[in-house]
């Protein structure tokens, strides 16, 4: 069970640093080729112009933080780590929807740490909180 804790961390952790790519793409700090800025959200159908790129970039950054928190959380075995761990999930597959062409690899992570969430909530025998 060792394994499938640090892994789901090394998950976790991996997928909120992918998540502070959003962050820096969309706001925009640098130009990244896998995550070129636009001022559109869907595929191009819904314009949000450049402050709701703003917003929408501030939204991968939370959801990066959230990841890390929840992560830390959860090697710490506080009982809360479940809360943050899918309130992340949830903003992760917010913005991976309204972003899918690129960012769609992003739901098999968050996939991958739901299932985890649920191996500890319904299976807690492995996966022990203080």
């Amino acid at each position: 069970m060792k394994i499938l804790f640090y892994g789901a961390g090394f998950v976790a952790v991996l997928h909120g640093v992918i998540h502070i790519m959003g962050f820096v793409a969309y706001w925009p700090l640098a130009k990244l080729a896998e995550l070129p800025y636009k001022t559109a959200v869907l595929g191009g159908r819904w314009e949000i112009g450049p402050m709701g790129m703003r917003l929408f970039g501030l939204l991968w950054l939370v959801a990066a933080l959230g990841f890390l928190v929840a992560t830390v959380a959860m090697l710490m075995h506080l009982g809360w780590w479940r809360t943050a761990m899918i309130s992340s999930i949830v903003l992760s597959s917010l913005v991976i929807a309204l972003d899918w062409a690129p960012a769609f690899r992003g739901s098999i992570a968050n996939l991958l740490l739901l299932v985890v969430v649920a191996l500890a909530t319904w299976v807690p025998r492995l996966w022990p909180d203080r």
